[in-house]
C-alpha cells in the first residue's frame, strides 16, 4: 500500500505583497502619467494579487534618460567597484530566497520547490558569476578594452520571471551598463520586488529602471532612440517584430525565443534515467519552457518499454497546491495561455494522435492542465510542429540515428535537444550534426551560470550566461562612434 503525502505548504505570511505598486525610476517609486492600472492575479487560485502601472511612452523615457544620466558614473567605476555591488545583490538575494521563491510561485503558479531550489539558486549564482567578471573584462576574448554599451532596454517573460532578470540585469552591470526592464504582464511581482533589492544593495539611482506594462511599454522601450541595446526572451512572433523595430538602427539585438527540443532516446540508454530526464524535460515549470523537450524520439526497438515506465511516472506526479512542497505540476500562468494548450490538445486529437494523461483531479479554481502524452505522433502533426509551451508531450520513433538526426532538425526552431545512451562517441556524432544551440547528454534542463544559452534558426540569435553573454553588452575600444 502506498504511502499518502499530508499537505506540507508554505507559508504565505513571509512576503508583504502591497495592494498597488507605481514604477521604479531613477532609484524611487513613482507613479505613471497615464491613469491605466492592471491586475496580477495568482494563477492557482484567480486572487487578485496586487495592481500595478501600465506605463506610458513618456514614463519610459523618462527611466530610459534615468537610465543614461546613471551611465556616465557607473560606467566609469572601476570593474572592482561594480563587482561589489552584484555580490551585495546575490548576498541580499540568498538571505530573502524563502521570500522571493513564495511570491514566485504565488505570481507565477510554478511548483514552491522549483522556484525554492532551482530558480533562486540560479538567480544568486548568475549575480555572483558575473561580479567575478566586472574587473575581468579585458580577459573576455573581446579586446583588450571593452566597452560598455549604454543603456541595455530588456524585456523577459513569464515562464522563469525573477531567472530572466538575472540572466540578464547581471551581465549588463557586470560590464557597466545601465538599465531599463519591462517584466511580463502576468508576472510583475518579483521583479518589483528586485527594485526593493537594488536599493538594499545600494546601487546607484538609475542604474536599474523597471516600468511595468503590457506589450505597448515593451514596443515603446524597444523602440527608443537612446537605447543601446536591446535584450528580449520571449515567443518568436514578438521577437520578429523587434527585430524588424531594431533594423537599419545601431542598437545591438540578442532574442531568445521559441522552440519545440527533441529528447533522442536510442536503445542502449537507461532507461529510468531516461524517464526521468524525460519528465523533466517538458513536465518541469508545466512545459511552459522555451527549451522545453517537447518531442520524444524513441528508438522503435525500445518505445514500448520507455512508454510503459514513462506512463507509470507520469501516474505518480502531483498536481494541485503550488505553495505545497509535495507538488510536480503546478497551475498555467493565465487564462490565454490555457486555453491555447487545450486547443493544441485538441487539435492533436483531431489530428488523429492518440492522448492518454494519468488519472488527475484538476482543482476548481486556476488554470490547470494535465500532463498529457500523444503517441502515434508523425512530423505533420501540430502538435509536433508548433510550440505548446504547456505539459503536452509528443512521442515519435526512429530506426537508425540518421534518421533520429533527421526528424530532431526537421523544425524551424534550433534551442535545445537531449541525447540518451551509453555510448560516448554516439554522443558526440549526433550531438555535432543537431542544429541546436544548447545539447544535454543523459540529462535534460540542466542551467548553469557558466554555460551560454541561445538558439538558432526562429529560435532566435545571441547567447546569455558564460563569458559569451557578456559580448552583447561590450563594444570593442576601437570601434569609434558608438556611446
Amino acid at each position: 500500500m502506498a504511502f499518502e503525502y499530508a499537505p506540507a505548504p508554505e507559508s504565505r505570511a513571509i512576503v508583504d505583497i502591497a495592494p498597488s505598486y507605481g514604477l521604479f525610476i531613477d532609484g524611487e517609486f513613482v507613479e505613471s502619467s497615464g491613469q491605466d492600472r492592471s491586475k496580477t492575479i495568482s494563477p492557482a487560485t484567480e486572487e487578485v494579487l496586487a495592481e500595478y502601472t501600465q506605463a506610458q511612452a513618456d514614463d519610459v523615457d523618462r527611466a530610459v534618460k534615468a537610465a543614461r544620466k546613471a551611465f556616465e558614473k557607473w560606467s566609469a567605476l572601476p570593474g572592482s567597484e561594480r563587482a561589489k555591488y552584484l555580490f551585495r545583490v546575490a548576498r541580499i538575494v540568498q538571505e530573502r530566497s524563502r521570500e522571493l521563491a513564495v511570491l514566485e510561485t504565488l505570481d507565477n503558479g510554478k511548483p514552491i520547490r522549483e522556484t525554492r531550489d532551482v530558480d533562486l539558486p540560479l538567480v544568486a549564482a548568475h549575480f555572483f558569476y558575473y561580479a567575478g567578471w566586472a574587473d575581468k573584462l579585458e580577459h573576455a576574448g573581446f579586446g583588450p578594452a571593452p566597452r560598455p554599451l549604454g543603456v541595455a532596454g530588456q524585456v523577459i517573460p513569464w515562464n522563469f520571471p525573477l531567472l530572466m532578470l538575472a540572466w540578464k540585469v547581471a551581465p549588463a552591470l557586470a560590464t557597466g551598463n545601465t538599465v531599463v526592464l519591462k517584466p511580463a504582464e502576468t508576472t510583475p511581482l518579483s521583479a518589483l520586488f528586485f527594485a526593493d533589492v537594488c536599493r538594499q544593495a545600494g546601487l546607484p539611482k538609475g542604474v536599474v529602471n523597471i516600468v511595468t506594462g503590457d506589450g505597448r511599454t515593451g514596443a515603446a522601450l524597444v523602440a527608443h532612440p537612446d537605447v543601446d541595446k536591446v535584450a528580449f526572451t520571449g515567443s518568436t512572433a514578438v521577437g520578429k517584430e523587434i527585430a524588424r523595430t531594431v533594423a537599419g538602427t545601431r542598437k545591438r539585438l540578442t532574442l531568445e525565443l521559441g522552440g519545440k527540443g527533441a529528447n533522442i532516446v536510442f536503445d542502449d540508454a537507461p532507461i529510468d534515467q531516461a524517464v526521468e530526464g524525460i519528465v523533466d524535460g517538458i513536465f518541469f515549470n508545466q512545459g511552459q519552457v522555451c527549451c522545453a523537450g517537447s518531442r520524444l524520439l524513441v528508438q522503435e526497438s525500445v518505445q514500448e518499454e520507455v512508454l510503459d515506465a514513462l506512463k507509470r511516472r507520469l501516474s505518480t506526479l502531483r498536481l494541485g497546491d503550488p505553495l505545497d512542497k509535495n507538488t510536480d505540476i503546478g497551475a498555467i500562468n493565465s487564462a490565454e495561455q490555457l486555453a491555447r494548450i487545450t486547443a493544441l490538445a485538441e487539435r492533436g486529437e483531431a489530428e488523429g494522435a492518440e492522448r492518454w494523461s494519468p488519472a488527475c483531479e484538476l482543482p476548481s479554481a486556476g488554470y490547470w492542465f494535465a500532463p498529457t502524452l500523444f503517441t502515434g505522433v508523425t512530423q505533420a502533426h501540430t502538435v509536433a510542429r508548433e510550440e505548446i509551451f504547456g505539459p503536452v508531450l509528443s512521442v515519435l520513433t526512429f530506426r537508425t540515428p540518421d534518421e533520429a538526426v533527421a526528424k530532431a532538425n526537421n523544425t524551424p526552431y534550433g534551442l535545445s535537444a537531449g541525447v540518451w545512451t551509453e555510448k560516448g562517441s554516439r554522443i558526440l556524432a549526433v550531438a555535432n550534426k543537431l542544429r541546436a544551440g544548447v545539447v544535454w547528454s543523459n540529462t535534460f534542463n540542466k542551467f548553469d551560470p557558466t554555460s551560454p544559452f541561445g538558439g538558432y534558426k526562429e529560435s532566435g540569435f545571441g547567447r546569455e550566461g558564460g563569458r559569451h553573454g557578456l559580448e552583447a553588452y561590450l563594444a570593442p575600444s576601437s570601434l569609434e562612434g558608438e556611446r
